[in-house]
């Protein structure tokens, strides 16, 4: 009997000890934890020029280095216009040396040759008014004959000059303001083939990042609008891990702060640093009846930055900080 009743006294104590133990641990502030998950910078490559996929030239999960090519857009459309751009171009660049190296040398013998001619008739005119000027006064021949003579001299001396301006302008060629136009408007044509080039050179889309390709949108042989984009790419050395924190926990992350986060995935802890803190939208707000506050608790975005590179990081995996 007296063993029995010892047994019963030590079960009693035993059950008091447990639940004291479990109201200790009801009473007790629990450990929270925040979760978060990793992201990192993503870059959409599309191309400005609208047209056939001719070839993608990556897969999800390659790495690519700066330059690399991802994809080429055909556009027969794009080539026509540049057949178009470079006729125009050497229209006007044919236009603008016509206009710089002035006539042709036969077209410079020929006025040469008029104005020769212009110049022997004129001093035929001349002679000849003397002669008959001299009969004049001895009165010989009538004035009328004079007066003829004397008009076709002069008719003469003004086709010798007519005849030494037209050789003239034709040996100094076009004049600068010509030449200037000419300039321009082969600038211009220069300028249209520049600009089809430019967006042919967007047909073939190299990478401007280095990093790992997330997404391929578009496959060989379908149509690509412009600006959509065809691949996706991630950029996991710009990486960091994003929490959601309630407002009254926000004390615990200052701009700058150091903190431990751990990883799972990786079965770590890696040292996180706070790089930015926002607000999140109304539609994220904690409201007073489930916070246990006599006000609106608002949720706030809490971005942090690895402070060493962690190669094994991989976007959407979760990070742990317990608080």
């Amino acid at each position: 009997m007296r063993t029995n009743r010892i047994l019963a006294v030590l079960a009693i104590l035993a059950l008091a000890a447990l639940f004291s133990w479990g109201l200790i641990k009801a009473y007790q502030p629990q450990a929270q934890v925040l979760q978060g998950q990793i992201e990192a910078r993503e870059y959409h490559v599309s191309s400005k020029v609208p047209g056939r996929i001719e070839q993608v030239l990556v897969r999800k999960g390659d790495q690519v280095a700066v330059g690399d090519l991802l994809f080429s857009v055909s556009s027969p459309e794009l080539d026509a216009k540049l057949t178009q751009a470079q006729g125009g171009y050497e229209a006007a660049k044919a236009l603008q040396q016509e206009a710089n190296n002035g006539a042709r040398s036969q077209q410079v013998m020929a006025a040469k040759e008029q104005w020769q001619k212009a110049k022997v008739a004129a001093e035929l005119a001349s002679t000849t008014y003397e002669r008959v000027e001299n009969l004049f006064t001895d009165g010989v021949l009538a004035r009328q004959k004079r007066d003829e003579a004397y008009t076709q001299w002069q008719a003469a001396k003004y086709t010798e000059q007519a005849a030494l301006a037209m050789y003239q302008m034709t040996a100094e060629g076009a004049r600068p303001e010509t030449k200037v136009a000419a300039a321009g408007k082969a600038l211009m044509a220069k300028g249209a083939v520049d600009e089809v080039n430019a967006v042919l050179n967007d047909s073939q889309m190299r990478a401007n990042h280095a990093g790992e390709i997330s997404e391929v949108l578009l496959f060989d042989g379908e149509l690509a609008p412009s600006g959509f984009p065809v691949v996706s790419l991630l950029d996991m050395s710009d990486a960091w891990a994003i929490l959601q924190v309630r407002e009254d926990l926000l004390r615990h992350f200052p701009m700058g702060q150091i903190l431990a986060l751990q990883v799972p995935a990786l079965d770590k802890t890696l040292d996180f640093k706070v790089t930015y803190v926002s607000p999140m939208g109304q539609y994220a707000t904690w409201r007073a009846t489930e916070s246990g506050h006599d006000f609106d608790m608002r949720t706030f975005s809490v971005e942090l930055t690895p402070i060493k590179a962690e190669p094994r990081l991989r976007v959407g995996m979760s990070v742990l900080l317990p608080l």
